[in-house]
């Protein structure tokens, strides 16, 4: 039986990654969103309506950003972490994307009474990031890359506290009452470390 050409298999071994369609499932939905700001009340994360009944909001709270500049920058990283993670991890990426936006929201209903509202991809984003340098670290532990970003990620943090809730970034809200929603942010590390040590028990 004939061999295929090498430049067959190169072709091949070279093909694009596929296209992360979970992902860019979720910043269409935002997207969409964002074109109709009088949707912003009956989608946000809001204590009170949340306290009503309307479970909804746990999810579609991450989705909604406050203003153009929040939401390019939380679809843009959400669809660069989406090409680099659906196609390697697809499992922990949907389910994700599915679980975490009510585990971020009921950590910040039951731990952060002081927190009326919430909106937005960031914590989600950084639950993301967090797993896969954790994951990228695993697999070299002299990596220096991956340590690097987990360095990042702790100072973001810290600064966000020391600030509060006034740093993290750069990111101009359409509303000056909003804060960086650094609860927001711990409860997703805390969804990624938990999956991150899962995963390394069953290995």
């Amino acid at each position: 039986m004939a061999s295929e050409p090498p430049s067959t298999l190169s072709l091949r071994s070279n093909a694009a990654t596929p296209l992360p369609w979970t992902f860019l499932a979720v910043g269409l939905a935002a997207l969409v969103i964002q074109f109709f700001p009088a949707w912003r009340d009956a989608l946000l994360h809001d204590r009170a309506g949340l306290a009503r009944g309307e479970l909804w909001r746990a999810w579609t709270g991450h989705l909604v950003h406050f203003g153009w500049p929040h939401f390019i920058v939380d679809a843009g990283l959400l669809l660069l972490l989406g090409w680099l993670m659906e196609s390697k991890h697809p499992r922990f990426s949907r389910l994700a994307l599915l679980l975490m936006p009510p585990f971020i929201s009921a950590v910040i209903h039951f731990l952060d009474p002081a927190m009326l509202r919430y909106g937005g991809l960031s914590a989600v984003n950084l639950g993301l990031l967090l797993w896969f340098a954790l994951q990228g670290w695993r697999r070299d532990w002299t990596d220096w890359f991956w340590p690097a970003v987990l360095v990042i990620y702790v100072g973001e943090i810290v600064f966000e506290i020391l600030q509060g809730g006034r740093g993290g970034g750069a990111i101009r809200f359409d509303d000056p009452s909003i804060k960086v929603a650094t609860s927001a942010h711990l409860a997703s590390a805390a969804y990624a470390l938990v999956a991150w040590l899962v995963v390394l028990r069953k290995r």
